[in-house]
């Protein structure tokens, strides 16, 4: 008795499709980060009651009045307000600004939020 073994080799089909979103061009930043007399009443809160703005800026964007009080909370809260807004730049941008320059980025945040609100 013989046997006839018939392979019939059929690899599956994948089909994969890209999908890039986007919602328009990026914009800029309304003010740049070391533009803090633009507004003054902004930049003396930012300088003599950082915590106060922290709070106002956290409140304002949807966040916990808590936030400033968290290590490394403003650094996220500056990419989402980037991100809200459709700003170009990166989460490394947002680290090097607010390790380098937090309150020039602190008061940047809150002038971006009164231009735009």
């Amino acid at each position: 008795m013989a046997y006839q073994t018939e392979v019939i080799s059929s690899q599956p089909q994948v089909t994969v499709t890209s999908y890039t979103l986007s919602s328009g061009s990026s914009s800029e930043w309304s003010s740049n980060v070391c533009d803090c007399c633009e507004d003054c009443g902004i930049c003396l809160c930012g300088t003599f009651l950082p915590c106060i703005l922290g709070c106002k800026v956290a409140q304002d964007h949807g966040d916990s009045c808590c936030l400033p009080f968290l290590p490394g909370a403003f650094i996220a809260l500056r990419t989402s307000i980037r991100n809200k807004y459709n700003i170009g730049g990166s989460i490394c941008d947002d680290w090097i600004v607010m390790s380098c320059l937090p309150l020039c980025g602190l008061c940047q945040m809150a002038r971006e939020q009164k231009m735009r609100g």
